[in-house]
């Protein structure tokens, strides 16, 4: 007998005060399937989702487990019934084994644990799973995919039969991300689960799921079987609207000297990580690099000390010729901008207005560069509105807190401030990281665009298929080194998995 959950929400509707997030929505998952919740942030997939888990209490509508119209009015509801989730972020306990981990998420855990016991029952659990993990092994010392591996498991020991997936795939390799999608679907098809992921990339919709619902602004507005739906379609869907072509067309040869030339770059470790030991690392006018890696093998400590918020304990930083430290006035003086990972908490003020955080490199400068002594606030003003314009920024206004737009139109507005004007330097880090399809494909072309205006662009992403789709070369870090690197022309993304992961 099939232990897979069949799941219906009918018609639900949440408010929160005036604002309607989910008008009349309905969803039909079919046990013993893979089915794909999609949609642009902001549609209504999370807020859908917590209603499911109890998180949120629908204002009307009902949910149908197994055919059952079930009340779901907390956490612990879901948990009855047998609904789990596994968020993007992992929630595992980095210090604790595995072994630990399953034990203490139990609902009930005895005052003194008896070790020999549970680690038998630990043992008689794995033997029926279709893969295993290291059960003494620390969480913290497993490859991204075994932790990703590790929070299903603990669902599975929890004995969920409705499994939600936010973003499964958003720190694996290749090969990890194939794995785990075919493990998932095998469960699912095998009759252990039903799974509802939700994601944004469409070519594992296509390949691992069954059927696709598709939210926009709150609503249900379309679904159907996966693999019957083009990525167009279900873009179109997400969007209301034939995605607009976007031109990532690649022009004009790189040049030969070096904008950005990285030499026996050396940081102290931390957090048990060790720190960056870069022999050699150069990016040319008119190319982008993309440097590739799981996530915690030193790439955001290198985006941090070339965005001068992490200092260097030996070795040579040398930008359009000259040593670079990161100061602000060499940044100006260079044109080195920086699109940082979580632009509104790294690049941006909360709580000063759209005008204000448009003009961070240029408020204290005027027309021709030099020192202002007095702010210029028509000016500035008058540039925030120009930029608005140029980027399709949405905000209530241009004097609202930055920290009140959506994450799409705060990147917009970084994008606007760091690519204003000439720009030698451009050090982006995972620039699309949470965006939905339209903000992600308008990103990806200014970063062409200005490649082919001669800009050098280091692209730090964690999505492997955005460095195949716009970088010119490509450099793999592992432990705080470059490990490989290869021109993209031709690239084999399970090469450079494999390299990711040290395998190679």
């Amino acid at each position: 007998m099939s232990a897979a959950l069949a799941v219906e929400a009918v018609s639900i509707t949440r408010r929160f005060g005036t604002f309607t997030a989910l008008a009349d929505v309905s969803l039909k998952v079919t046990a013993a399937s893979v089915h794909a919740l999609l949609g642009e942030n902001g549609a209504g997939k999370s807020t859908l989702v917590k209603c499911l888990l109890g998180y949120y209490r629908a204002d009307a509508g009902a949910f149908l487990i197994d055919g059952r119209e079930e009340t779901i009015a907390r956490p612990a509801d879901a948990d009855r019934l047998g609904l789990g989730m596994v968020y993007q972020h992992f929630t595992l306990v980095p210090s604790m084994t595995v072994a630990e981990n399953l034990v203490m998420s139990r609902a009930t855990v005895p005052a003194v644990i008896d070790w020999r016991r549970e680690r038998s029952d630990l043992e008689a659990f794995m033997a029926r799973m279709p893969f295993r993990v290291p059960l003494s092994a620390e969480v913290g010392t497993l490859a991204a995919g075994e932790r990703q591996k590790t929070e299903i498991l603990k669902q599975l020991y929890l004995q969920r039969r409705f499994l939600v997936l936010d973003e499964p795939t958003s720190v694996l390799t290749p090969q990890e991300a194939e794995e785990m999608l075919s493990l998932v679907r095998d469960l699912a098809h095998g009759g252990a689960i039903t799974v509802l992921i939700i994601t944004h990339k469409l070519k594992e919709v296509s390949r691992f799921a069954d059927d696709v619902t598709v939210l926009r602004r709150g609503r249900s507005v379309g679904a159907g079987r996966a693999r019957a739906l083009t990525a167009a379609e279900m873009t179109a869907m997400m969007i209301g609207e034939p995605q607009a072509p976007t031109s990532l067309e690649r022009r004009g040869a790189r040049a030969a000297e070096e904008r950005l030339l990285v030499r026996a770059l050396r940081t102290e470790g931390d957090a048990g990580r060790a720190g960056l030991d870069i022999a050699h690392l150069a990016v040319h006018p008119r190319e982008i690099v993309g440097v590739a890696g799981v996530s915690g093998n030193g790439q955001k400590e290198l985006a941090e000390v070339l965005g001068g918020q992490r200092t260097p304990a030996s070795g040579e930083i040398i930008v359009a010729g000259e040593t670079y430290t990161a100061a602000r006035a060499e940044a100006q003086a260079r044109a080195v901008r920086v699109l940082p990972e979580e632009p509104l908490r790294n690049g941006c003020v909360p709580r000063m207005s759209v005008t204000d955080n448009l003009n961070l490199r240029s408020f204290d400068r005027d027309a021709h560069g030099g020192p202002r002594m007095w702010l210029d606030s028509a000016g500035m003003a008058e540039r925030a509105q120009q930029l608005i314009a140029a980027y399709g920024v949405r905000a209530p206004s241009r004097e609202a807190p930055i920290g009140v737009l959506s994450g799409g139109n705060v990147q917009r507005c970084v994008l606007a401030r760091e690519l204003d004007g000439e720009v030698g330097l451009l050090i982006v880090a995972n620039p699309c990281f949470g965006l939905d399809v339209k903000a992600v494909a308008e990103v990806r072309a200014r970063i062409m665009a200005a490649r082919n205006a001669g800009t050098a662009v280091l692209l730090i992403s964690e999505d492997l298929d955005e460095i195949l789709e716009l970088a010119d070369r490509i450099v793999v870090m592992h432990a705080g080194k470059i490990v490989h690197e290869t021109p993209s022309a031709g690239a084999d993304a399970q090469a450079i998995g494999a390299h990711m992961l040290g395998s190679h």
